[in-house]
Parts: C-alpha cells; sequence; structure tokens
C-alpha cells in the first residue's frame, strides 16, 4: 500500500509547476542571507509576516465558501470579525515573542500590532520584497486551486476559519526551536540555513497536501494519510 511520504507521490506532486513556484519562493530567503546578511531574527519575522499573509487568505477562503452556500454567506458576518481578532490577537502575543526575542527593546509605539510590523518590515534588507514574493504565490494557488477550480464549492467555512491554527503551531514551534539554535550556534551562517531548511521541509509537506487533496477530492484526515493514496 501506498504511503503519504512515498516517492511517487513527491514525484507527481512535482509535475505541477506550481509546486516548483512555492518551493521557489521557499528558497528565496537563501538570497537574503547571501545578498542582505540576514540572520535568524530577520528569517523568523519573515516568517511571522508571511502568517499575516495566511489569515488574509484564510480570510478570502471564507469569503469564497458564501458563493456555494446561503447559510455559510450567513455565517460570514459573524465568523469574519470573529476570526480577524482571534487570529490577530494570536499573531500579535506570538509577534511580541518574536520582538522579544530579537533582543532589542522595544518602544511604546513597537508594541501595537502596527508598530510590530513596521518592526518585523524593518528587521532585514529588502523585505518587502519577500513578503510580496509570498503574498503572490498564495494568490496564484488560490486563483489557480480555490477558484478556478472549484475548491470552494466544497470547503467548510469552519473548516477553513481554523486551519491556519495547526499551521503555524507546527511551524512555527520548528522555526522558534531553530531560532534559538541558530543564535546559541558558533556558526551563524549554518544556522539561518537549518531554519530555512525548516521552512523548505514544510513547505513540500504542504504541496504533497495539496497533490493528496487534489487527488482524493477532499481535504486529507490524520487516517487517511497514515493509510496512503
Amino acid at each position: 500500500m501506498k504511503r503519504f511520504f512515498d516517492p511517487e507521490l513527491v514525484l507527481r506532486t512535482y509535475r505541477n509547476p506550481l509546486a516548483w513556484l512555492v518551493l521557489a519562493v521557499d528558497l528565496l530567503p537563501i538570497l537574503a542571507v547571501v545578498i542582505y546578511g540576514w540572520g535568524a531574527v530577520p528569517l523568523v519575522a519573515l516568517y511571522w509576516l508571511e502568517n499575516l499573509v495566511i489569515g488574509v487568505m484564510t480570510i478570502l477562503r471564507m469569503i469564497g465558501t458564501g458563493f456555494a452556500s446561503l447559510i455559510n454567506l450567513a455565517g460570514l458576518l459573524f465568523l469574519i470579525p470573529f476570526f480577524t481578532l482571534h487570529y490577530g490577537m494570536f499573531c500579535y502575543g506570538h509577534g511580541l515573542f518574536i520582538r522579544s526575542m530579537s533582543g532589542k527593546g522595544m518602544s511604546s509605539s513597537g508594541e501595537d500590532p502596527i508598530g510590530l510590523v513596521h518592526w518585523a518590515l524593518g528587521s532585514g534588507q529588502g523585505m518587502a520584497w519577500f513578503v510580496a514574493a509570498i503574498l503572490a504565490v498564495n494568490l496564484v494557488l488560490y486563483v489557480s486551486d480555490y477558484i478556478l477550480k472549484g475548491e470552494f464549492r466544497n470547503a467548510e467555512l469552519g473548516g477553513e476559519m481554523f486551519a491556519p491554527y495547526g499551521r503555524i503551531v507546527t511551524l512555527h514551534v520548528a522555526i522558534i526551536l531553530g531560532a534559538f539554535l541558530a543564535i546559541g550556534m558558533g556558526q551563524p551562517l549554518l544556522g539561518v540555513l537549518l531554519l530555512i531548511i525548516l521552512r523548505v521541509v514544510f513547505g513540500v509537506i504542504v504541496s504533497m497536501l495539496r497533490q493528496f487533496r487534489r487527488e482524493t477530492g477532499g481535504p486529507p484526515t490524520a487516517e487517511a494519510l497514515a493509510q496512503g493514496v
């Protein structure tokens, strides 16, 4: 029986040009390290800003469910403000932690959400371009998969709303642990490359999940992933 992490699924995943586009964007921070001399703090700030992008995309996906169901459309009136507040506070607390981890003092203006975003955008040279690349690839996937291929018709409003939380916890526990390791290592370049590798591996898994969902016609459950396609 084929398993989720079998070579055939990897090959099928990367027959799709969009999977290569995602991989290319995930590898872009290597340029930031080489060209701009980024360390661990700008990398973690970039991945925090990526969470904000994911939040925006989640709202767009939630809105998409409203075109498939009047019930979902009614639910949007409550759930979008709720998600914006709840996920926003989740990211805000995470951002405060990252800012304190950077070892730099925080001004009173830097304690508010807008101040945190400004700090993150200014933490590394060229940061805005890398965030723009992340936003662009997410928009491409949204239009290609969610809209043009009709995923919104089978999407559940509640499922879309809670989807980013597992992602943010899984990815950023690994990223933060890697950041502490990077900061504490005597080889800073090796440490930041480890952070990028962690993110690239996560991106490969996400692309495989995307392929799995396309082949099975629905979201991959834990049982389905354990059994294989």
